[in-house]
């Protein structure tokens, strides 16, 4: 049986003054964690997605993924800070503690938050809206458990992102 613990998270927020968009997981996968970086999964959708969405080749190093991300005024992050969490499946999820996301807000230019699949929605609905005050958007995970949509239906699912980030 898989070890269930109280993990905290790992990986600091990616964002910078002219991020305009935060796109919010739930909580780094097993693999993210190795990786220390976001969407390390090497199933997960997340990069070939965005990827796609900016015209772009899919990003192979971390460096490459932090480039993509903050050129396209993206912040990443997650809605929980810490869990316990057996393995990396969200159903497992509980005892969660969330993200303080003002640093995030209070030193870039966002405006918008979306949620990368319905576990991310609902934390950040619960704990961090009261708070942010912004309305976030629920987007089809990336995550390799969602087979039922392909990367083009997620990429028509997730071009609000891209509407979003060439805004004025």
């Amino acid at each position: 049986m898989s070890q269930t613990n109280q993990i905290v998270h790992p990986i600091p927020p990616l964002y910078d003054s002219y991020s305009r968009v935060l796109i919010l997981g739930s909580f780094p996968s097993v693999k993210s964690r190795e990786a220390m970086f976001f969407y390390g999964h090497p199933q997960n959708r997340f990069w070939p997605l965005m990827a796609e969405l900016f015209g772009e080749d899919v990003p192979m190093t971390v460096e490459d993924k932090k480039s993509l991300v903050l050129r396209n005024h993206i912040a990443l992050w997650d809605s929980i800070h810490s869990c316990t969490i057996t393995g990396s499946s969200d159903s497992s999820v509980r005892d969660v503690v969330p993200n303080d996301l003002s640093v995030i807000l209070d030193n870039s230019r966002v405006e918008a938050v979306f949620c990368n699949g319905a576990l991310s929605y609902k934390m950040y609905m619960k704990y961090i809206y009261p708070e942010s005050r912004i309305e976030a958007v629920k987007l089809p995970s990336t995550s390799p458990a969602n087979a039922a949509f392909s990367i083009e239906k997620l990429a028509n699912e997730w071009s609000a992102v891209k509407e979003f980030t060439h805004r004025g």
